[in-house]
Parts: structure tokens; sequence; C-alpha cells
């Protein structure tokens, strides 16, 4: 079974406020045991512009990466990284 990402881009506006987003996503990510493959880091953008932060997020499936996301528990966090942030999620399905 192929397994499930979250693709994340984001631009903080807040960083206190941030930190409480961070503070209760890693309850979710917890909860669904997410891994980060890439969390920050250095990047380059060649084509265009970008968001400042990257992130990826591994699951074990389409389907757990869909449950973290509408949790009760991420989104708790949510409201949190939308007052703090400009940012985005994409939910990816991966290659078998």
């Amino acid at each position: 079974m192929p397994k499930g990402y979250w693709i994340v881009h984001v631009d903080v506006t807040d960083p206190e406020r941030y930190k409480e987003y961070l503070a209760e996503d890693a309850k979710a990510f917890a909860k669904y045991d997410a891994k980060p493959v890439v969390r920050g880091g250095r990047y380059e953008a060649p084509e265009d512009k970008t968001h400042s932060r990257h992130v990826i997020l591994e699951f074990e499936s389409f389907d757990k990466a869909r449950e973290c996301y509408h949790s009760p528990e991420y989104q708790r966090a949510v409201a949190h990284r939308l007052a703090a942030s400009e940012s985005y999620i994409v939910l990816v399905e991966g290659v078998d």
C-alpha cells in the first residue's frame, strides 16, 4: 500500500503564536505516527517564488494522512497555524 504524505509550505507571520501550533500539531502527529521527511532546512526555488519553510510528513497510508488532517487533534492546531502564518497543505499519495 502506498504511503501518504503532507506537503506543507509556510511563511510564519507570528512566531509566538506559531509555537502554539507546533505544540498542538505534535499531539496529532504522535497519534497518527507521522514521520517528518523534511522539516525546514536548506532549499532552493530555481523557477519561482516560494514560501520560506517546507515540511513533508509521511504516514502509513493516504487514508491515515487524511484522518490526521481531519482529526480533532489537528483541527485544534489549524486555528493557530492560520492565525500565525501564510501556509497551505497538500495531501498526496506516494508510489508503490
